[in-house]
């Protein structure tokens, strides 16, 4: 047998691997000689009881979501964190540019005003 099915089928309990070889061999019966059909198995005869194994593997299957879901869970949490924190910085840089803008709209204002008198003047002086 193959060493990569000897390692892929090790998780399998033995009774499925039975019941899959069960069918493989009914496949190929029915392939080979159609009459010897009514030899073969119930297919009741061939599953294995429920309540062995499976209560093993359920659970096993259970923890693995979850796991699963735990790390998911706390990817998206981080991941929006990181966003968070982004954000922040990114409105510190647009409240700093605002500010800086105020100021120099300020500025402007007041450049405006000397230069509407300097005008009011002239213009008084002219007349």
């Amino acid at each position: 047998m193959n060493h990569s099915q000897d390692t892929s089928s090790q998780g399998m309990p033995e009774d499925r691997k039975l019941y899959i070889v069960d069918s493989i061999n009914d496949l190929n019966r029915l392939t080979l000689c159609p009459a010897g059909s009514q030899h073969l198995l119930p297919l009741q005869e061939k599953i294995p009881d429920v309540g062995t194994n499976s209560g093993n593997g359920s659970h096993s299957l259970f923890f693995m979501g979850l796991i699963i879901v735990l790390i998911v869970s706390l990817a998206l949490v981080s991941f929006v964190i990181f966003l968070i924190v982004q954000t922040g910085n990114k409105m510190d840089d647009v409240s700093r540019r605002l500010t800086a803008e105020g100021k120099d709209i300020d500025d402007l204002k007041k450049i405006n005003s000397m230069i509407v008198k300097r005008l009011n003047q002239l213009d008084a002086e002219q007349n």
